[in-house]
């Protein structure tokens, strides 16, 4: 049997450049554009991004040289173009190695069955095969010219792949369809050089025209290229530009807010949203009454923004005044009936939250408490009251370590901190969980710094959020995602993948950054295992194997927070590997660890340290006994061993890890002098023992720190 490699190069020799010179108009413009019914605005970043990777992808696979690509799109269009495309794929020479020569020809020089099978294999004559010098000998060698195709043939055969294969999270079939799409599809333009291309896609065949906005100019109009089209968009009411709408509905929002005395504090979340609503975008402003600022200002924030889609206005103070900027697709008419449809919408809503904002203050917080007993937290893990006494029990636990002063407070919180979930306002918007309970807690008298951690307990929630502002919040915080982690860990809710149902991954970064925020010294270890006692009876898992998955879980968050801050991997994974239970501490090893490894002596000392670890077995436990060390290098290592071992450790307890690392650094000399001089795996088992003890005993002064065998040395 024979193998051979595949190379390719393209052709550039002067017939190409000739072409090339004298056809400049060669290079031509692809334009595409796929019309739908309105595509949900969470779906179109995406699309876009994928429509430009995958048409710069397509033209490099496809040796064709073309411009950078251009994306847009609206609601109700997917467009994207490519200035200075080749009319012609590069021609191609692939190079296909053969059979040794040895193989190939007989005695003779006249070529064996290999070389006649290779070469019918190839499409060729045996004549014209060539022999080349490989490191694996000479070969022969078969050179196969592939003359480029037209850019035109390849698009029509690629761009119904391309439309059909756009990864929307959901797709779906309309009339007598085979094939799905996000939305049913109404008309596809696409144009290469100005010339109509030749496919389609589910009936619908190539044009050259697009269609105008759906109500203020549905008629259609011609393309003619990406110039042409922009400009023919304006005329039909189409903001085509991602970009440039953006932009324009910024502009008018900030207008209007002025002329309303006020602002918008914009929320690029919300902005990015309404954005891909609208074609052409109208900006309105819209009042509701005075009396509904009485009620909290996140339920008003939320019901506008992220129920109704509309942008708060606030004074210069950020105090939120009586109006509010809604976005439409259609253009205001005199009569204001859009925005009056707008109010009508948002005072029924506010008209409900003040109803439930109501009858909920007629009871006290904790009357909230009982009806938990028949709310289900998770199947296995019992009810919503079965978790807040879980909570408590953690709590207390926690507060009795980091502030005890404060314990009463901690306890009221995470007894009170869910019962708002019974409440109807939180029924009514679950956003608002949490929330609620903070302004129910002060409404029934608590002490404010209750009132305040039930608020922010939930904290942080997503990436870059706060975490709770006081100490009693934080622990409650921690409490609580620590008791989700443990219980979905033991009833095997492990993440996976991209799986997380119950968000452990963001519970398991929270906690983390609380404790760095606060700087807080606490054992997590001695958190993981109170908070599996007090699981006991519903978890399906041993303890150890709870303990095990959780600390991983936090491991590897922590490691892509740390790299995520530039620290060198190896240095995340070397200090993580030496143990996690004070979350404050990692950092700052990492820290003095990363600094260490920009010195010059760093690898010689890894390298004397990672000797030392790799010997180490069984038999290293125990004392030294110093009676038994003779050579003159083992006595050496013990004496400088016992002279850096107390302020080693004492920078340790002070946590002043940069300074104890500078203290251990001292012994590497000591230490390659023991290796070049004594034999540690004798046969007298005393010496043996003992010396495995000794080099146990300089482990344990940098493996507190770090573990030196993860680092990767050059």
């Amino acid at each position: 049997m024979s193998l051979w490699a595949k190379t390719s190069q393209t052709v550039s020799g002067p017939d190409r450049f000739f072409r090339q010179q004298i056809n400049i108009h060669l290079m031509a413009e692809l334009f595409l554009e796929i019309g739908t019914e309105e595509i949900p605005s969470r779906f179109m970043g995406p699309a876009l991004d994928y429509l430009k990777n995958e048409m710069s992808a397509f033209f490099e696979k496809n040796r064709i040289q073309a411009g950078e690509a251009r994306v847009m799109g609206t609601p109700r269009r997917l467009v994207v173009s490519l200035d200075g495309v080749d009319d012609q794929q590069n021609d191609v020479i692939e190079t296909h190695f053969g059979p040794n020569t040895k193989v190939a020809f007989d005695e003779e020089g006249k070529p064996t069955k290999a070389a006649l099978g290779f070469a019918r294999g190839k499409g060729i004559d045996v004549s014209v095969l060539t022999i080349e010098k490989t490191p694996k000998g000479d070969v022969v060698c078969a050179r196969i010219e592939k003359r480029g195709q037209p850019t035109a043939d390849i698009l029509n055969h690629f761009l119904p792949s391309l439309i059909g294969n756009i990864p929307f999270p959901k797709k779906m079939r309309w009339g007598n369809r085979k094939t799905s799409f996000v939305r049913p599809l109404h008309w596809i333009a696409a144009l290469f050089d100005n010339k109509l291309l030749n496919f389609n896609y589910e009936g619908i065949s190539c044009a050259d025209v697009s269609y105008g906005h759906r109500f203020l100019s549905a008629k259609s109009f011609k393309v003619s290229g990406m110039t042409h089209y922009l400009h023919s968009c304006k005329k039909h009411f189409l903001l085509v530009d991602p970009s440039e709408r953006k932009q324009n509905i910024m502009d008018q929002i900030a207008k209007l807010a002025k002329e309303a005395g006020g602002k918008v504090e914009l929320d690029p979340d919300l902005l990015e949203e309404v954005n891909y609503l609208v074609e052409f975008p109208f900006a309105i402003l819209g009042n509701f009454e005075e009396r509904f600022l009485e009620l909290p200002r996140e339920l008003l924030i939320i019901t506008m923004k992220y129920h109704q889609k509309y942008f708060p206005v606030v004074d210069p103070k950020g105090n939120l005044l009586p109006h509010f900027i809604t976005i439409s697709n259609m253009k205001p008419g005199t009569g204001k009936e859009i925005q009056h449809g707008n109010e009508r919408v948002l005072r029924a809503r506010l008209e409900d939250a003040r109803f439930f904002f109501d009858e909920d203050r007629k009871k006290k917080l904790e009357d909230f408490l009982e009806p938990l007993k028949r709310v289900t937290f998770q199947k296995a893990l019992g009810t919503s009251y079965e978790k807040v006494e879980r909570i408590t029990a953690l709590t207390e636990f926690l507060a009795a370590e980091v502030c005890p002063e404060e314990s009463r407070q901690a306890s009221r919180a995470a007894w009170l901190c869910k019962a708002d979930l019974a409440s109807q306002m939180v029924y009514e918007f679950p956003e608002l969980q949490g929330i609620m309970g903070g302004y129910y807690a002060n409404h029934s008298g608590e002490d404010p710094e209750v009132g305040l951690a039930i608020k922010e307990h939930y904290r942080p929630a997503f990436s870059g959020d706060d975490s709770p502002s006081n100490q009693v919040g934080s622990i409650v915080s921690i409490a609580d995602k620590l008791d989700t982690i443990l219980g979905c860990i033991g009833v095997k809710l492990i993440p996976s993948g991209s799986e997380d149902p119950y968000g452990l991954r963001r519970h398991s970064l929270g906690i983390i950054q609380i404790v760095l925020d606060r700087g807080w010294q606490v054992s997590l270890d001695a958190l993981i295992e109170k908070g599996i006692d007090l699981l006991k009876g519903k978890i399906k898992l041993t303890p150890d194997e709870v303990r095990a998955h959780t600390l991983d879980l936090f491991s590897q968050r922590y490691k892509t927070l740390l790299s995520g801050q530039e620290y060198p991997y190896d240095a995340v994974d070397a200090v993580l590997s030496a143990g996690i239970d004070s979350l404050a501490d990692v950092r700052q090893k990492v820290i003095a660890f990363s600094d260490l490894k920009k010195q010059p002596h760093f690898e010689p000392l890894a390298t004397a340290f990672r000797r030392v670890v790799s010997i180490l077995n069984e038999e290293a436990e125990g004392e030294v006994q110093v009676s038994l060390l003779n050579e003159p290098a083992e006595k050496k290592l013990y004496d400088e061993y016992q002279r850096i071992k107390e302020p080693a450790e004492n920078c340790l307890n002070n946590k002043e890890f940069s300074q104890a690392l500078e203290k251990i650094v001292v012994i590497k000399e000591a230490v390659d002098d023991f290796f070049d001089h004594v034999m540690v795996m004798v046969k007298e088992d005393e010496l043996r023992i003992n010396r495995l003890r000794l080099l146990k005993h300089i482990s344990l002064l940098f493996s507190n720190i770090a573990d030196f065998s993860k680092i990767v040395l050059k």
